[in-house]
């Protein structure tokens, strides 16, 4: 006989405890009495999976806090994997909102985002396109992490037990992560919004840092423009998460389950609404936050800087760098939350809570619809199939076959 494997012997007890609790044996009866949903369940078990509850009535505050920490940990690193995917554009974007015209001559450097793009490499080399990404990666990861850990949290407060959810519960937890996350990221995009301009002036050998622009800032002023960072991440996230949600669950296949690909693509379906429409908020935030050279306009706060930017460049000025932000926004979330979901599956610890949709296939009801269940959308089934076989041929089972 082979040699048994500790993956065969952990199934062989997870049958057990399925099929005979009181006996602890394995008998041919009850193999053939195996109903689908047991045989599935066995299946579709991931053995990496770790529960820090038995069931749901054991998750008490300790528990509850753990499972943010958890999300907490997760959204970190998905953060800093979108961000740094798609950092160039970001730079482009935060360019073409900073350039003013109508009121300073030769200040018009750029005649789109693409020219941009061009002119940073020539001057500036490849390395340019990712000026302030250090602050960014080091803020980026509290950032998107806590948006996305609130964002989990008040949809499970308002999801009932059937795991539905109102679309104005919804978009109410979507605004709230967007507030929580302003805390995080005022302070960072004011330090990348000034340091990804500072490559625009040929300064004396002067070399602008993040730690000069902090200490420059100081802690009050690292919070400049941070009310417009409110008007722009509230409705953002109070769009984004709804139309991810429905375009998950519209993209899904017939058994309910979310390839990656269809998470990415969820993802940067729900950034180009929620980008564009809440782009006249961050051109305002970016004038605030980028410190004004001499000739040009200052402005004092949200209204002051809406009112001149209409005055002296005209309503089109507040869609400056849509494109860019647009196109930045939607793959960095699509890979964000294809990142966030990935490690939830591949990580995942049950906390008794709200599983993400689309995290695993539906389980058939009857036998007739296990047999019509596609087994590539069927977590586990390919692996188990040349595994099941291993136990039978060892141990000499006879394991019911549905389909």
């Amino acid at each position: 006989m082979s040699q048994i494997t500790p993956l065969e012997v952990e199934i062989l007890f997870h049958m057990t405890e399925l099929i005979s609790e009181s006996s602890g044996k394995i008998v041919y009866s009850d193999l053939e009495a195996l109903t689908p949903e047991q045989y599935m369940k066995v299946i579709t078990r991931k053995l990496t999976d770790i529960k820090a509850v038995q069931s749901p009535e054991q998750r008490s505050i300790f528990i509850q806090m753990l499972e943010q920490v958890y999300r907490f940990t997760l959204g970190s690193f998905a953060g800093a994997v979108g961000a740094t995917a798609v950092y160039p554009i970001d730079l482009v974007k935060t360019r073409m909102q900073n350039q003013r015209s109508g009121s300073y001559i030769g200040e018009l450097m750029y005649r789109n985002s693409f020219d941009c793009f061009k002119k940073v490499i020539r001057h500036e080399g490849l390395m340019g396109l990712y000026r302030g990404l250090v602050p960014q990666l080091i803020g980026v990861a509290p950032e998107k992490a806590i948006k996305l850990t609130m964002n989990d949290l008040v949809r499970d407060k308002l999801t009932d037990k059937k795991g539905n959810i109102p679309f104005v519960g919804e978009m109410f937890a979507g605004g709230c992560a967007g507030a929580s996350q302003v805390i995080f990221t005022n302070p960072l995009e004011i330090v990348k919004i000034r340091l990804q301009v500072a490559g625009e002036i040929a300064s004396a050998g002067q070399k602008i840092s993040a730690i000069s622009v902090i200490k420059e800032l100081g802690f009050l002023g690292l919070y400049k423009g941070a009310r417009a960072c409110f008007l722009r991440d509230i409705p953002f996230s109070a769009i984004y998460f709804p139309v991810y949600a429905h375009s998950k669950r519209l993209l899904a296949d017939e058994n309910g389950y979310n390839s990656p690909l269809t998470l990415l693509v969820a993802g940067a379906i729900g950034g180009v609404p929620a980008a564009s429409l809440t782009t006249p908020a961050d051109v305002i935030k970016t004038r605030l936050q980028v410190a004004a050279r001499a000739g040009q306009t200052t402005y004092n706060g949200v209204f002051d800087a809406a009112r001149k930017i209409w005055r002296e460049e005209g309503g089109k000025a507040f869609w400056k760098g849509a494109p860019a932000r647009v196109f930045r926004s939607s793959p960095q979330f699509g890979v964000t939350l294809l990142t966030y979901e990935i490690l939830q599956r591949l990580f995942y610890v049950d906390f008794g809570g709200i599983r993400p949709t689309g995290s695993e296939a539906q389980l058939p009801a009857t036998a007739s619809d296990l047999r019509s269940t596609n087994p590539d959308h069927v977590g586990g089934y390919k692996v188990a199939v040349p595994i099941f076989k291993g136990i039978e041929s060892k141990f000499g089972l006879f394991l019911p076959k549905f389909a």
